[in-house]
């Protein structure tokens, strides 16, 4: 049997040696805020050449890069380096890049990132409590204007801004990434989280990003992710679940193979016009493939 198309929306692509961009966490002193020694990602260059070689027998029929760099003086570059990569060997197939939405000259920025015709998205994880700052949401709603899907990194205690965003511009496709990383995993946590997200799924123009749920639960099973992922889908419905392998982060716990076979398998009890709308179609709507 012929399995359904992927499509893997969230990697990152770096080259450390680039003139004009930054990796900050991948940098050799930083320790990553969440997950803590990243030792094992720090190699010069992981970009669409490793990427395909590494998946190139159980990989994704098409990939959305999300924002890697950071530190950058100008975050356009990443885009225009993305998109270069694209013309030369076929990934990305899509772009959401870096913005800094809070700052005046954002509008030009984002000009500026739209000359580049695989740009789907941006994602930027402001300062302070940003989801409630004027200048931030007066940045957000300029993506309405430029056909851009907002990737918001978000834990359960935000949700009820996020939704509070989303519904004061229903013009704005938010996805919530990573399932909204959830922290812990003892059952408190998750009534707590299942309650918030349920409510964040309220707001119609929000869909969610089933990815990274090994970075708080390293030795991961099958078993282990199934309750979060069917409660992403219980909460926002097989039309606005998408899904990814946060690749190369997620490499740390696990081969790429065997994060998607183990989303096929999950998703293997709904129907196959869900599977199929889960696993590639409704990415290929959202972020406009």
């Amino acid at each position: 049997m012929t399995e359904l198309p992927f499509v893997d929306t969230h990697v990152h692509f770096w080259n450390l040696k680039h003139p004009m961009l930054r990796w900050g966490w991948l940098e050799p002193d930083f320790v990553h805020p969440l997950l803590g020694d990243i030792d094992g990602l720090k190699r010069t260059r992981y970009a669409a050449d490793e990427y395909l070689a590494e998946t190139r027998f159980d990989g994704a029929d098409k990939v959305i890069h999300v924002q890697a760099a950071l530190g950058s003086p100008d975050p356009v570059a990443e885009t225009a380096w993305l998109e270069e990569m694209a013309d030369r060997t076929g990934a990305p197939h899509a772009i959401v890049a870096e913005a800094w939405l809070a700052k005046p000259d954002v509008e030009q920025q984002l000009e500026r990132h739209a000359r580049y015709p695989r740009l789907r998205g941006i994602r930027d994880f402001g300062e302070g409590e940003y989801l409630a700052d004027p200048a931030w949401e007066r940045g957000y709603a300029l993506l309405e204007r430029f056909d851009l899907v907002c990737c918001l990194d978000s834990e359960a205690d935000r949700f009820s801004l996020a939704r509070a965003l989303a519904e004061r511009h229903p013009g704005v496709t938010m996805c919530l990434d990573h399932c909204g990383v959830p922290l812990e995993r003892s059952r408190e946590y998750f009534e707590h989280w299942r309650t918030e997200l349920h409510a964040l799924a309220l707001a119609p123009n929000v869909v969610v990003k089933v990815s990274g749920l090994a970075m708080r639960d390293p030795a991961w099973t099958v078993e282990s992710i199934r309750p979060w992922v069917l409660e992403c889908i219980e909460a926002f419905g097989p039309e606005r679940t998408v899904f990814a392998t946060n690749w190369p982060v997620d490499s740390l716990f696990s081969t790429y193979g065997d994060v998607v076979r183990a989303y096929r398998t999950i998703l293997s009890e709904f129907s196959a016009p869900e599977q199929a709308a889960m696993l590639a179609d409704n990415a290929e709507r959202i972020f406009r493939l």
